[in-house]
């Protein structure tokens, strides 16, 4: 028995093609999920399933998906400067619900960047400059109970920052972050900012380029979960979920890295 996890990043636009921009996979995407007879849940059910609240049966022919980076990409139909109107990873949920009489909704999760500062920086080195990485649909989204909002840590230790939430200011390696003091800033601080915003307490936690330090992954995860009040953490190892994986390092499938067609997407989620 297992489960795949789809992550998405939709800032990924480079053009209007499948394999360059994770709007168009996703549309795509979910009509394959709908031909394979699969159904999307919640990233929570995967969650209580692997911890034995849910049977077998309740989550078989399943998969979950998520979002990482949590720019407005994810919540805001944008027009972008090169590919023109991109209609966003929530609105195409939606339009593929209203497009299928029954079909429920989809449910997902963005799991975003906690640190104003540094996602204004992120803006201007990252993206396009234009103040599309605003919190401002945190809140919105969370009461809407179809995109939740998980956190993606402080700062993502991005090399484009300036500085980040690490000792020794070490940029670009997630697995830099291998002290208490660290993990507390990068993952405790961030889920109470993003808490504060969003009216929820994100529930679980993704390891920014999928980089955990064995601290933060044997020591700080399970040990000092009072603090940080996380239900399970992920990686992107590439393979589905299963009951033998480490709870704080559930694996997840990539666009782009895993699969670059609907073809590949088939052969990912069928074996």
């Amino acid at each position: 028995m297992h489960i795949p996890i789809l992550t998405y990043h939709a800032m990924n636009v480079a053009s209007n093609r499948y394999a360059e921009n994770d709007h168009l996979a996703l549309a795509q995407d979910l009509q394959t999920i709908r031909q394979l007879g699969l159904r999307v849940i919640s990233l929570s059910s995967v969650v209580d399933w692997w911890r034995g609240l849910l049977p077998d049966h309740a989550v078989e022919g399943c998969l979950a998906i998520t979002m990482d980076d949590g720019s407005w990409f994810d919540y805001y139909d944008l027009n972008h400067p090169t590919c023109g109107p991109q209609r966003s990873m929530l609105n195409i949920a939606r339009d593929f619900r209203n497009q299928h009489q029954g079909q429920p909704a989809i449910p997902m999760s963005s799991f975003v960047i906690a640190s104003p500062k540094a996602r204004s920086q992120l803006d201007r080195t990252c993206m396009l400059g234009k103040g599309w990485w605003d919190d401002d649909w945190w809140e919105a989204a969370n009461q809407e109970e179809v995109l939740s909002i998980e956190c993606h840590s402080w700062d993502h230790t991005h090399p484009t920052l300036d500085q980040v939430a690490q000792k020794d200011n070490q940029r670009g390696n997630f697995a830099a972050v291998a002290c208490y003091e660290d993990c507390y800033r990068q993952v405790v601080e961030a889920a109470a900012h993003i808490e504060a915003i969003a009216g929820r307490r994100p529930e679980f936690f993704a390891y920014p380029y999928g980089q955990a330090s064995a601290y933060l992954r044997y020591e700080f995860m399970p040990k000092f979960q009072h603090e940080h009040r996380f239900n399970a953490a992920f990686s992107i190892l590439p393979k589905a979920v299963e009951k033998s994986d480490d709870r704080w390092f559930l694996p997840r499938y990539v666009c782009g890295r895993d699969w670059q067609s609907t073809r590949e997407l088939k052969a990912l989620i069928s074996s």
